[in-house]
């Protein structure tokens, strides 16, 4: 099952984007035997500075057609690690094979996106920089790869 992180705004070059990178490659890596990746990072901005209507007209383009569809948002559920890792493989198993994980810009995504989601996800209460949810989520992907081949990455 091939994971689109589809985001609000570029994410530059510095120590967020090198832990992007560096868990997108690894999830890539140990998921591959598993039926997970590779990673695909999508982003897209709105130069036209319209808000979440605009953000999420081109957060809905960048979504596969036929994709499962799960959004970062603090209304979602929280999960533990190996929670999330059995949410992923339920929907690898159920044989989809696009899984669109969307993460908003600064005023979250649109309500109309949002309804359209299979799962909202939360990773707590608080809210959390765009960019440090990109992070969370790409490592948060790795663990639960890695969860699911019985690496020792996951300590818990």
């Amino acid at each position: 099952m091939r994971v689109h992180l589809c985001a609000v705004g570029r994410l530059r070059a510095g120590p967020e984007r090198d832990l992007v990178d560096a868990y997108s490659d690894r999830f890539t890596r140990i998921g591959r035997g598993i039926g997970l990746g590779p990673l695909n990072e999508i982003e897209v901005e709105d130069r036209t500075a319209r808000g979440p209507v605009a953000e999420a007209a081109l957060l809905a383009r960048a979504i596969p057609d036929g994709a499962t569809i799960w959004v970062l948002d603090e209304r979602g559920r929280a999960a533990t690690s190996p929670e999330f890792a059995r949410q992923l493989a339920r929907v690898r198993d159920a044989g989809t094979g696009d899984l669109g994980i969307l993460i908003g810009g600064a005023d979250g995504i649109d309500p109309a996106l949002r309804q359209k989601a299979d799962r909202l996800v939360s990773f707590g209460p608080m809210v959390w920089p765009h960019m440090l949810a990109r992070v969370m989520l790409a490592e948060q992907l790795y663990r639960a790869a890695a969860i699911l081949t019985g690496a020792p990455y996951h300590r818990a």
